[in-house]
């Protein structure tokens, strides 16, 4: 099964992978594990590239050989993949933050519905170079990555002039912010983690 994110296997090929993923490891070449099976080379083959649908017994023949269990062959296969986010270039979540009503732009890359956030990942955009800058401070700490233009970040009393391929990383309740562009059109990405107490 496919579509345009992701790609799964479907049990064919799960089961070709498996088998031969366990015959490697044990050093099997295909001719030991078909004369000990009872199976032919060239039906072992076919399962391993999933051009053929096997039966239970065969397959179960087949697992013996290999020392490799039915349950533990297909332990992995309809196990939950977890709770994935994938965000396709220009479409983030555009969220309101202080610095919005100045020119700026925010995409939150990922968020999380229910339960506790660890983390916050957002794009920000910038192209105004006259702008007027707000100071942040929040809980948790961020780390920030300078992805095209130049400019002058504030943290504390402190200020780094950052282009692109600059980070810094820094304790978020201290405030901080851009003092200055220098170059633009200018983004930034933005990681804040909520550190627990």
């Amino acid at each position: 099964m496919e579509d345009s994110n992701n790609q799964r296997f479907d049990l064919d090929q799960y089961i070709g992978m498996k088998v031969k993923k366990a015959r490697t490891e044990e050093g099997l070449k295909l001719v030991d594990v078909a004369r000990i099976s009872g199976i032919s080379q060239g039906m072992i083959s076919k399962i391993e590239n999933a051009q053929v649908s096997t039966s239970l017994d065969t397959l179960s023949r087949l697992c013996s050989v290999l020392g490799l269990s039915m349950s533990k062959l297909f332990n992995d296969y309809d196990k939950p993949e977890g709770n994935v986010q994938f965000t396709k270039a220009g479409e983030g979540l555009e969220v309101v933050r202080r610095g919005t009503d100045k020119g700026h732009n925010y995409q939150l890359l990922t968020y999380k519905r229910g339960g506790k956030t660890t983390f916050e990942p957002f794009l920000i955009t910038m192209d105004d170079l006259s702008e007027v800058f707000p100071t942040f401070s929040h809980p948790g700490e961020e780390f920030i990555f300078l992805l095209k233009g130049k400019l002058i970040y504030r943290h504390g009393n402190h200020l780094y002039e950052m282009e692109a391929g600059d980070s810094l990383t820094f304790d978020a309740e201290v405030p901080h912010g851009p003092e200055q562009l220098i170059e633009v059109p200018l983004q930034l990405l933005s990681i804040i983690h909520y550190v627990d107490e």
